[in-house]
């Protein structure tokens, strides 16, 4: 019998020691050809790389004190469905959709956009956001504005 998908948060165990040595066991192993999952009746199962990948950032968010939500998508998401993904509200994304800045597919009336298209345009803005605050924080130190407030003068 199929389980029902169903978005869930897991938080992190009240006594984290557990967590911890199993997030330290992984980092040690280097990555496997082949990871295989026993189960409790000595059963075991191949588990495939990208899976394994998840696991090990799951274990290590949770042992640092982090929740982590779970929540199955479609490959092929509605508009309403990629805004929320992305935070933003649907008007936005369909501007950003008109603009080309995230391909997108029609199904009669409706816009359709595929999942790693909306991660990847994440991705992007992301790393544009991190470069841009690297150049501001590269252009304040050039122009001397950390030296300029080392030393606040006071003013009462």
């Amino acid at each position: 019998m199929a389980r029902a998908l169903r978005e869930r948060t897991v938080l992190p165990p009240e006594d984290p020691s557990d967590l911890a040595r199993f997030a330290r066991g992984l980092a040690e192993v280097a990555a496997p050809t082949r990871a295989r999952l026993v189960g409790p009746d000595g059963s075991e199962i191949e588990i495939p790389e990208d899976l394994y990948g998840v696991l090990r950032d799951v274990v290590e968010a949770l042992s640092q004190g982090l929740a982590i939500s779970i929540a199955p998508h479609n490959t092929m998401l509605t508009t309403q469905e990629a805004a929320d993904l992305l935070n933003i509200s649907r008007p936005t994304l369909i501007r950003l959709l008109t603009e080309g800045q995230i391909p997108y597919t029609m199904r009669g009336r409706h816009r359709r956009v595929l999942l790693r298209d909306i991660l990847g345009y994440q991705e992007r803005t992301r790393t544009e956001r991190r470069q841009a605050l690297d150049q501001m924080a590269a252009d304040a130190e050039d122009d001397g504005l950390y030296e300029a407030t080392a030393t606040p003068t006071r003013t009462r």
